[in-house]
């Protein structure tokens, strides 16, 4: 099965967000909160359940979508197993960080912001991840890789199923 052919919304999970806008009652003010469980419930915020909270929490959608769209640790596509953050920042750039970019979109098959077609890898480029002296440097999972290089990259991502 494709990464894409995953069903979007089970029944179960349905269930699990109606328990959370219960316990939150349409209290606007826990907007965020209520967002953080249904992606940690989904894995991701797609339209379905953004309109369901809306609903529940007696809002306009585009208030909710605004909130998404607003902070970046809330996502609308599906995320994949792994996060894959690849520093662009001006050490990492001049060190090649470009090339290592090139290198896992092309092995991964997922451009920057997209997951890999089987679902394991989510492609990041941040700005700075604040580790210059070990440039360039790619985040795995929060676990740092320093020194990679294109041709070690995919390497380096291998270990991760």
């Amino acid at each position: 099965m494709l990464w894409q052919d995953v069903p979007i919304i089970q029944r179960g999970q349905l269930d699990k967000l109606d328990c959370v806008i219960d316990k939150y009652a349409g209290e606007s003010r826990y907007l965020i909160p209520a967002l953080k469980e249904a992606q940690e419930i989904f894995g991701y915020l797609p339209e379905e359940v953004q309109r369901r909270l809306a609903r529940g929490f007696g809002i306009p959608a585009s208030r909710v979508y605004g909130v998404v769209t607003f902070y970046s640790f809330f996502s609308m596509t599906p995320r994949g197993r792994h996060t894959v953050r690849l520093c662009l920042g001006t050490a990492c750039y001049v060190k090649g960080s470009k090339d290592v970019l090139a290198s896992i979109v092309n092995g991964t098959g997922a451009d920057v912001g997209q997951t890999s077609r089987d679902g394991r890898f989510t492609v990041e480029a941040v700005r700075c991840l604040g580790a210059c002296g070990l440039a360039p440097v790619m985040l795995v999972d929060g676990c740092v890789q320093a020194g990679v290089t294109p041709r070690d990259a995919m390497r380096k991502l291998d270990v991760y199923q």
